[in-house]
């Protein structure tokens, strides 16, 4: 239980401070990071500050590329690491805490719109990827030529992907290809016809065909690699693609493939399972996930319209990146909800170290939403920006007065008859949360007052009325370990 919900007190003891060591050779460094068209980037702006965001995995590099590119461009580096949140997303407000004028985020990254008109480049890695086995095994596992697939990678091995193509488009007729949706630069136009973009990535797709009738061959991951260590990227890729299509896995270094449909569809059971535990809670906290994501306020304040209408409380917490041992100290709440980019949602779910079940927005959504499609119509999203207004996925909540809110449920997981639960507006003047008691007394009533009287261990009790008053004397001083009225030893 110490492991799972608090660190052990030897840990900071035998913790061990330090700068991580170098990781790529000073020869490598410019193919690996990119660097020269980091520095045509700062040029280009006529930028004096940059700040760099490196991943935890990639610090031990981050002070020679910093060098590196002061000795190029002249301008003042600063470094991003330990972001409040994920990695994967960009770190504005540290970089404008910073008074930088650009950022360059190194690494994975979830590619979701910024909050801020910072200019942002990203340099996503160069992977190595085995060309000529990648091409066999896609061969084995598409022989019909004419059967519709679009390559996808993981962000690191993008840039294979078009040589892959090249290997394969003199057999294959409707082959597609996607490439990550990196910002466009300052001053160009979008592309015609505009390319679908879903996943953080882009697809060419032709007019009156749809992403839906594609199967997808995905070079990336590992031939090791299980459920208990799966790639957010994959699982949002597996959650979101077409059921009824075809999905590879293809590690980059062996060219062995693996069938991802039977994993594919634990995952969707599990999403229909957290649906579920959605239904069930009347508890909800809403954790904040992100602060430099587009459209992250608005978000917000659809979820918390989502809880009332479905007659449920909701808390929002912001505790920073989530954690077991931060979740803990909330058990009152039946569910967590992470509003967070896609890859940042869904990495906390493949985990089963929480103690209660995170969800995504878009469960919640399916969950508290009647008129939302039921399963096996809805569709399967996974970024939140798809819930709200102007998206092609977004479903209005009815109106209070509508029969949907009066259907009758039967949970799943409890077998008991969920009561329909016709939502009121806050404006509702019979919406209340004070609640008489026979002595004429008036006391809020909220979900953690009901959960903290049903708990046989409340605190210190405060005995009112029962000690006699005295006057106010000094107390100690100093720090725990030596006061100062107890001398040294």
């Amino acid at each position: 239980m110490e492991s799972t919900f608090s660190s052990p007190a030897e840990a900071a003891l035998q913790r061990e401070a330090g700068i991580p060591g170098q990781l790529t050779t000073l020869a490598d460094l410019d193919r690996v990071y990119e660097l020269e068209r980091v520095v045509r980037f700062v040029r280009d702006l006529g930028c004096q500050k940059v700040a760099l965001q490196f991943p935890d995995q990639l610090l031990g590099d981050a002070g020679a590329v910093a060098a590196r590119l002061e000795e190029s461009t002249g301008s003042k580096m600063f470094i991003l690491g330990d972001t409040s949140y994920g990695s994967c997303c960009v770190d504005v407000l540290g970089a404008e805490q910073a008074g930088a004028q650009a950022l360059v985020h190194f690494g994975p990254a979830c590619l979701s719109p910024p909050a801020s008109l910072l200019p942002i480049t990203f340099v996503l890695g160069q992977r190595s990827v085995a060309l000529e086995l990648c091409a066999k095994a896609f061969e084995a596992q598409n022989p019909d030529p004419t059967a519709p697939v679009v390559l996808l990678s993981e962000p690191a091995c993008a840039h294979a992907l078009e040589a892959l193509a090249t290997l394969l488009c003199s057999r294959y007729q409707d082959l597609l290809v996607s490439s990550p949706a990196l910002p466009l630069p300052t001053g160009s136009s979008c592309p015609e016809p505009v390319p679908l973009e879903r996943f953080g990535r882009r697809f060419p797709l032709a007019p009156g065909r749809c992403l839906e009738e594609y199967g997808a061959f995905y070079v990336g991951s590992s031939e090791a690699s299980s459920d208990s260590d799966l790639d957010p990227d994959l699982s949002r890729l597996l959650l979101g693609w077409a059921p009824g299509q075809p999905f590879f896995s293809c590690c980059p270094d062996t060219g062995q493939t693996q069938d991802e449909g039977t994993r594919a569809g634990r995952l969707r059971a599990r999403r229909r399972y957290l649906i579920e535990r959605a239904r069930d809670a009347q508890v909800v906290g809403l954790l904040v996930g992100t602060l430099g994501v587009a459209r992250h306020r608005e978000a917000l304040a659809h979820l918390r319209t989502l809880t009332q209408a479905a007659g449920k409380h909701s808390y929002v917490l912001a505790l920073g990146r989530p954690t077991p041992a931060k979740l803990a100290n909330f058990p009152e709440m039946d569910i967590f909800v992470l509003l967070a980019c896609p890859l940042g949602a869904l990495a906390p779910q493949l985990s089963s170290s929480f103690f209660r079940p995170i969800l995504s927005p878009c469960e919640l959504e399916a969950a508290c939403n009647p008129a939302w499609p039921p399963a096996g119509l809805a569709p399967h999203l996974t970024h939140y920006a798809d819930l709200l207004p102007g998206s092609p996925f977004h479903v209005p909540l009815p109106s209070p007065e509508s029969e949907l809110w009066d259907t009758p449920d039967v949970s799943l997981i409890s077998g008991e008859l969920r009561p329909p639960r016709a939502w009121k507006s806050s404006s509702d003047p019979g919406c209340s949360t004070l609640t008489p008691r026979p002595q004429l007394e008036l006391v809020e009533s909220s979900p953690g007052a009901s959960f903290l009287s049903s708990r046989s261990w409340k605190g210190l009790e405060p005995r009112w009325g029962q000690t006699p008053v005295t006057e106010a004397v000094n107390g100690r001083r100093g720090i725990a370990i030596t006061y100062d009225n107890e001398g040294s030893s």
